[in-house]
């Protein structure tokens, strides 16, 4: 079957692609090489200009920067302009990509006790109420049958002391995920969320002490090779397509078995050594 994901010619909206390294921008990829039209929408003016560029060399066309939005979740207003302007276009959702996290380590790593407040609710607007807002505006323009997917991680009770209050963050977004999966439910729209382990991506390089965490995560793998961008984005792509029909409101954990490998002997042998 050519059409297997049955995708072709569905428009998605993909927020967050930052550059080539960004889950958003693989999940662009994958669902154009499925037939789909990935609609992207990025932060600012200079990730437009990016990301626009990106486009055109990727798909040896000019101008399409024209046709990559611009929406700072930050901003109700800009938000409202999103939705208006995609009407304004005639164009139908068949789904959502919400690849759209902020966390503030300017000041470097500070233990959990210690998270200002006004960091930890920047990051709760960004990182979370974002999908809220964003599935609230485009609500008119989503088709029955569509999928919203959010990027999440793989695990939020593991105490990762340098990925900090992010956790209990996405925590959050993992719960939005159900709410708006029932709020949604009449409108035949389907909500969830994927978490994969740690990637290598210029949004993680941020964290403190992050490659240290990566390469440990990476050991712990059961094939003792990190989790790849792609393979996030093809479940991504997955949970948009009608074939995950009956998936809705779940968290799927994509962490190439890290979760269950903790033990593995030359995990331990290096950490007692």
């Amino acid at each position: 079957m050519s059409d297997f994901l049955q995708l072709a010619g569905k428009n998605i909206l993909v927020m967050g692609a930052a550059n080539k390294k960004s889950v958003a921008w693989y999940c662009g990829r994958v669902l154009e090489e499925a037939g789909a039209r990935a609609i992207h929408c990025v932060r600012n003016a200079a990730r437009q200009d990016e990301v626009g560029k990106l486009l055109d060399k990727e798909r040896g066309l000019k101008g399409s920067a024209s046709n990559v939005f611009k929406c700072d979740v930050e901003n109700q207003k800009e938000i409202d302009a999103l939705a208006a302007e995609l009407a304004k276009r005639e164009i139908k959702l068949d789904g959502i990509v919400h690849s759209i996290a902020f966390a503030n380590y300017a000041k470097g790593f500070k233990s959990f006790h210690e998270t200002a407040r006004e960091d930890f609710l920047q990051a709760v607007n960004v990182s979370c109420f974002s999908l809220m807002a964003l599935s609230n505006a485009l609500k008119p323009l989503l088709n029955p049958g569509a999928g919203v997917v959010t990027i999440g991680i793989s695990d939020t009770r593991m105490a990762a002391e340098n990925y900090g209050y992010m956790a209990p963050i996405k925590a959050a977004l993992h719960s939005a995920v159900v709410f708006l999966a029932k709020s949604f439910a009449d409108a035949r729209v389907r909500f969830n969320a994927v978490g994969p382990s740690l990637l290598k991506t210029s949004a993680s390089a941020g964290i403190p002490d992050y490659m240290d965490s990566y390469l440990y995560a990476e050991m712990a793998t059961l094939r003792h090779e990190a989790l790849k961008t792609e393979e996030v984005a093809n479940v991504v792509v997955f949970l948009l397509s009608p074939r995950s029909s009956g998936i809705n409101a779940q968290h799927v954990v994509i962490d190439a078995g890290m979760s269950t490998n903790y033990f593995d002997k030359a995990v331990v042998k290096k950490a007692t050594q």
